[in-house]
């Protein structure tokens, strides 16, 4: 049995401990430690699964139950800075003895099942809700839905906010294959919110074969932009076995979080609150505070002061859709600059097609990762679409300096393209 001192020591443990690797899709293993360590939450669960805008839903939920009074726990992935953002009470990291703590006893109940990081990321996250005495979990899907390890735990409410293509090797290579395989969190005789317009038709047919209550976007539920800085949400199940009657919340401040799809987001989570109100009731006073109070650092983050600074983790063609109708929307800007780089198994020709347009300089750099774009690829690929404006730098955060050296304050900086790109960034300050 291993056993370690501190976090990082334990994280790296982890990360070459699973003789597969870091990703292992399936269920047996994690479900066989889950019940040795009797992981069975007795209260409300919410599953959230979606190839973008899963982290906002889970930030919406978080902070709105916790404006309303209720002790939550919510399960993130991946982290930015630190490994204890994954696993947060109320918003707040945990401490690192808490982690510890609960490594330590799924490591004493695992035996020779071997399990890899997420596996054990997800067991620890429960087992540190289940000693603090939630009343609410708000669970992160970590890829697809169907096999990851968030899926071993019954979702009371299932929340599938887009689907599109990204892990293509571990998901299909169609919205149709990936759809299937996010409508694996769905439950029989639970509520089912889908926000993706129109709904696949392999989730369509698995909720109906399984017989869970799908509500859909623009049927079930919608939001509308108001006047004024509002906007509106209705909740008005058409065919649900298990809600009637119709809800409508008017006159919503606008959420904190900025970006073209924080609405559908919003309205996402509002939804999930309806279909939990009977044993989890919130008033409208924590749905607005919850709105305006709402944090998740790195989707479409502007950050505070001149030249304006946008940063954005989004890395698969969808996000990146989502990231040029935001930068539509904002005022116009003398000199656009990016700050860019990406992993190397990502769509880097599809979200370069899309944004190609949207800057003027472009500041790319290496992520200095086993999976990071060489930069050799990376010029090659900017070259492919027309991008000569680029200069190279050693790594991201001396592109973020010398664009901040470079920008007047009528201008634009955006650093995008992974997750890495942007703790990059957030690491400086």
């Amino acid at each position: 049995m291993h056993t370690f001192s501190n976090l990082d020591q334990w994280l790296a443990h982890l990360e070459t401990a699973h003789s597969a690797g870091l990703i292992d899709m399936g269920l047996e293993r994690v479900a066989a430690v889950k019940q040795r360590m009797g992981l069975n939450p007795a209260c409300p669960l919410i599953t959230v699964a979606g190839t973008n805008g899963k982290g906002s839903v889970c930030a919406y939920l978080t902070q709105i139950y916790t404006e309303a009074g209720y002790k939550v726990g919510t399960l993130t992935s991946p982290h930015l800075l630190r490994f204890n953002e994954r696993i947060a009470l109320n918003g707040e990291p945990v401490a690192d003895a808490d982690i510890i703590a609960s490594f330590e006893r799924i490591e004493a109940a695992r035996g020779d099942v071997s399990l890899t990081y997420f596996e054990f990321n997800t067991l620890a996250a429960v087992d540190v809700f289940m000693r603090a005495g939630v009343e609410v979990m708000v669970l992160e899907v970590g890829l697809g839905g169907r096999l990851d390890a968030v899926n071993v735990f019954d979702a009371d409410v299932a929340v599938i906010t887009s689907v599109d293509l990204d892990h293509q090797a571990y998901l299909g290579d169609t919205v149709e294959q990936v759809a299937r395989e996010k409508a694996g969190i769905m439950r029989a005789g639970k509520p089912a919110i889908c926000a993706q317009v129109p709904v696949p038709t392999s989730l369509r047919d698995y909720a109906h074969a399984i017989g869970a209550d799908l509500l859909v976007a623009g049927v079930d539920f919608g939001w509308q932009k108001m006047e004024q800085l509002q906007w509106s949400h209705r909740f008005h199940p058409q065919a649900s076995a298990l809600f009637h009657g119709r809800r409508a919340r008017h006159a919503l401040p606008i959420p904190a979080l900025r970006g073209a799809f924080q609405l559908q987001n919003a309205a996402c989570a509002l939804s999930a609150l309806a279909c939990l109100d009977a044993r989890l009731p919130v008033d409208i006073g924590a749905i607005k505070r919850g709105l305006v109070r709402v944090r998740n650092p790195g989707r479409f983050q502007v950050l505070p002061g001149r030249p304006l600074r946008v940063l954005d983790v989004g890395h698969n063609p969808h996000a990146a859709r989502a990231l040029r109708q935001s930068l539509l929307a904002l005022p116009y800007a003398e000199k656009r600059l990016a700050v860019f780089s990406m992993l190397a198994d990502k769509d880097i020709d599809s979200v370069l097609d899309i944004l190609k347009d949207q800057f003027d300089h472009w500041l790319i750099a290496p992520l200095h990762l086993p999976r990071g774009l060489d930069i050799h690829t990376l010029q090659a690929k900017l070259a492919k679409h027309g991008i000569e404006n680029s200069v190279v730098y050693q790594d991201i955060q001396a592109a973020w300096q010398a664009a901040l050296s470079q920008a007047g304050e009528n201008d634009r900086i955006v650093a995008f393209g992974s997750f890495h790109t942007v703790a990059d960034v957030l690491a400086l300050a």
